[in-house]
């Protein structure tokens, strides 16, 4: 990450300076098309570099505290053995002869919480399918895959996706969320693709061990005590799980309704690991301890979220975000149709690791884009559709999108090792993706 920091400032000494004009929509900024000028260069001193990383703490401040808040949440509800005992009781119901199905099973389940949800408010959930990962015998990795995999997956090619697909709709204007049949189509390919690959990947390592990629990451805490036959679920266990339950209810209530975020999210997780402290009996100095204890396992990937921050911080700093997106643009304009459109969504996957925000990316660079595209030939309904692939794909290997980061902290899987795992899905899906692309093109997707 720190080497990501020295290149994107020592850009800001060999890209030019440049800034588009913005407009209000919806109270939020989006770019003038036609408005890019350059401006004097602002190269980033070494002093400033440095100051970014505060900075960009400062920012992330939401997504670090939701990773604390979560993780501290599941380390009250493991001292109870909730999750241990209702995952260790599942397996032995379904029997480990059908460990295949569960990760097809779950691998859906978190996808589909990607699609429907959203992205960081399901990130309490990821430890779950870590425990789940261990007990049928697979690794973080696994656990990672089903998890983190499949949301990013259901999250970035989300039919009803409103950060993205809702913002690109607004600024087109066309009915919201339509045209959502292909790419219904392409996320349920996706997922079934990421459910095949885990499955592919658990079965490799169960027949050599050595090939496992989670190979000595912490799974304390995370491994079965006792052997599946003896597993049962307390009375204090079933009080545990209900809360969690409501709190879930609670939390996709929230989201739907009255528009809830991390903060909101942040605090029904401390208000959960209080109700389990207090239905374990736990002491003052007890609950303390446990506090600390989660702490200090959520700070390594806490920490690496402010520093995917500072990258987006430099960028600012040194006003280069404009100009990439401004000469990405020029790039399309002398493509023939069909590349054009791969083209678009290839140029977005590049501004991704520059902007990693879905709907900031989206009012930065649409209203260029899709004007763009019509020069081109392309229907509005193509051009979003290219921008939600180069968007939502690149985000299984940014490491400058602080929800990744985040998630991957939570199942302990360590940004380089993830990145081996899940590159050849992307790679993989852009060819579905792009295939797709060319239906919208030959069809002229409207």
């Amino acid at each position: 990450m720190f080497v990501i920091i020295l290149v994107v400032t020592g850009l800001t000494y060999i890209i030019p300076a440049g800034t588009y004009e913005r407009v209000l929509l919806e109270g939020r900024n989006a770019v003038v098309p036609g408005s890019y000028k350059t401006i004097t260069s602002t190269p980033i001193s070494f002093l400033d570099m440095f100051r970014a990383i505060p900075l960009g703490f400062k920012t992330a401040a939401e997504v670090i505290f939701i990773v604390f808040a979560g993780a501290i949440m599941f380390y009250f509800m493991e001292t109870s053995n909730a999750i241990e005992n209702s995952i260790g009781t599942l397996v032995k119901k379904l029997g480990k002869k059908r460990k295949y199905s569960i990760i097809v099973i779950m691998t859906f389940v978190y996808g589909f919480l990607g699609v429907s949800v959203g992205y960081e408010n399901n990130i309490a959930l990821i430890p779950i399918a870590a425990v789940l990962s261990i007990a049928l015998g697979g690794d973080l990795i696994l656990a990672a895959g089903m998890s983190v995999g499949a949301m990013t997956i259901g999250f970035g090619l989300s039919p009803i996706n409103p950060y993205t697909i809702g913002t690109g709709h607004k600024i087109a204007e066309l009915p919201i969320f339509s045209g959502a049949l292909l790419r219904s189509a392409l996320c349920f390919s996706a997922l079934s693709f990421m459910a095949y690959y885990n499955i592919r990947y658990f079965k490799k390592i169960k027949a050599y061990p050595e090939k496992s990629l989670g190979k000595g990451l912490d799974t304390n805490n995370l491994d079965l005590s006792k052997p599946i036959k003896d597993y049962s679920i307390s009375l204090r266990n079933w009080l545990v799980l209900l809360v969690f339950t409501g709190a879930l209810v609670m939390i996709i209530y929230g989201v739907f309704n009255f528009n809830w975020f991390i903060n909101e999210l942040s605090a029904i997780f401390l208000i959960v690991a209080l109700a389990c402290g207090v239905i374990n009996r736990m002491s003052a100095t007890a609950m303390s301890n446990a506090l600390l204890n989660a702490v200090s396992m959520a700070a390594p990937g806490a920490f690496m979220v402010g520093f995917a921050s500072t990258i987006k911080i430099l960028m600012e700093m040194g006003n280069i975000g404009d100009t990439i997106s401004y000469e990405l643009a020029n790039l399309l304009q002398d493509l023939p149709l069909y590349a054009s459109a791969i083209g678009m969504s290839l140029s977005q996957s590049v501004i991704n690791f520059f902007i990693p925000s879905g709907s900031g990316q989206a009012l930065a660079t649409l209203p260029v884009m899709l004007p763009l595209g019509q020069s081109l030939g392309l229907t509005q309904q193509t051009s979003i559709l290219a921008f939600q692939i180069g968007d939502g794909l690149s985000n299984l290997v940014n490491p400058t999108l602080g929800g990744l980061i985040a998630m991957l902290s939570m199942c302990r899987v360590p940004i380089d090792r993830w990145i081996r795992f899940i590159f050849p899905v992307f790679l993989t899906l852009l060819v579905f993706s792009f295939s797709a692309l060319i239906i919208a093109v030959a069809t002229n997707y409207s």
